[in-house]
């Protein structure tokens, strides 16, 4: 299942968040300039109004600059937390200096000289500034995320709903099966290789029943089932098709979702072509804390019966059990998928 597309933080958001932001920062210098006028020691002039529309301007402008980069431009850039932090930082100094470099072309031009001194107090607040708005961004940026997975858990509840549904829907009596697999053994006991068939059949369904109710199984477990499904594709296509199996016994006993490499082998039959001069061999081997099941990609013309959703199915099964992703790779006319190994929660 892929990651969560990723999603922007709202401009109204932002753009709220910046006035706000532009207004409380000239509070205190309108009220500033209100109670002079007020008094009667100073008198309202353009200088004045320039200088206050200068400021929240400036102010509004660096607030939104700054959000955007703290809780958009950064997440859709990278994906790493540390370069996100650093690359955050450094553009936000850059936007920082470049700000106060305008500003202190922009007060002469509206007629207002700046001092050293109001240099550094402008310079310590857009610092403050700086450091709040990060905060900020982060803060909405987490929000959003919050929010993004409520919605997806909810779908997913709801999915699992339904698919709770049509298994119920669906569901039939075990006993029915095996009796009528017994009934057809006993019918064609002369013959040992339909015998062994419809045995390793009975296996599968047994196995297929008692792991319904379990999130997990072990590798060996799942070996042993591959097993059996493997003795009857081979009873298709014979020699064609074989599986090579090199799993180091430490991993046996490790865990996976039921059924996870029979799907890997269904995918690889269903996909390509098996004949005697191209015969099919799929590879299952440890490969660190996964298992890594590997075939050549030899495309069919046309693709072998099947619903066409196993490997979906496993990608949407590895998501829910625990949020993690297989990997799957398509790289030098071989397919390969590796799985990685679970823990009971």
């Amino acid at each position: 299942m892929k990651a969560m597309e990723f999603k922007k933080v709202g401009q109204s958001q932002i753009i709220k968040i910046s006035l706000l932001v532009a207004v409380l920062v000239s509070l205190s210098k309108t009220l500033f300039i209100y109670r002079m006028i007020d008094t009667g020691k100073m008198d309202l002039s353009g200088e004045l109004i320039s200088d206050l529309l200068l400021q929240l301007v400036f102010f509004f402008l660096f607030s939104w600059l700054i959000l955007q980069l703290s809780s958009n431009w950064a997440y859709a850039i990278l994906n790493s937390r540390a370069l996100r932090i650093a690359f955050t930082v450094f553009l936000g100094i850059i936007t920082l200096m470049g700000t106060l470099k305008i500003l202190e072309y922009a007060y002469p031009l509206a007629a207002l000289p700046i001092s050293r001194e109001e240099k550094g107090f402008l310079f310590f607040k857009y610092v403050i500034i700086l450091i709040s708005l990060f905060f900020v961004g982060g803060i909405l940026r987490l929000q959003l995320i919050q929010k993004e997975s409520a919605i997806e858990n909810e779908r997913l509840k709801q999915q699992n709903l339904q698919n709770e549904l049509t298994a119920l829907k669906n569901q039939i009596d075990p006993h029915f099966l095996f009796n009528s697999l017994n009934s057809l053994n006993c019918l064609i006991r002369d013959n040992e290789e339909a015998t062994a068939f419809v045995s390793k059949l009975s296996f599968m369904y047994r196995y297929i029943l008692q792991s319904g109710d379990r999130d997990l199984v072990t590798v060996k477990e799942e070996l042993k089932f591959l097993e059996s499904y493997t003795h009857l594709i081979k009873a298709r296509y014979r020699n064609r098709f074989s599986i090579e199996i090199d799993v180091d016994h430490a991993d046996l006993d490790k865990q996976l979702p039921p059924l996870a490499l029979q799907s890997m082998v269904e995918n690889a039959v269903k996909h390509n072509e098996i004949s005697e001069s191209h015969p099919l061999i799929v590879k299952i081997f440890s490969k660190g804390e996964a298992l890594c099941v590997e075939n050549p990609i030899r495309p069919r013309t046309t693709l072998a019966e099947g619903t066409g959703s196993g490997l979906a199915n496993l990608q949407k099964r590895y998501f829910l059990l625990a949020k993690r992703n297989m990997t799957i790779s398509n790289e030098n006319n071989r397919f390969s998928v590796e799985l990685p190994f679970l823990k009971t929660t």
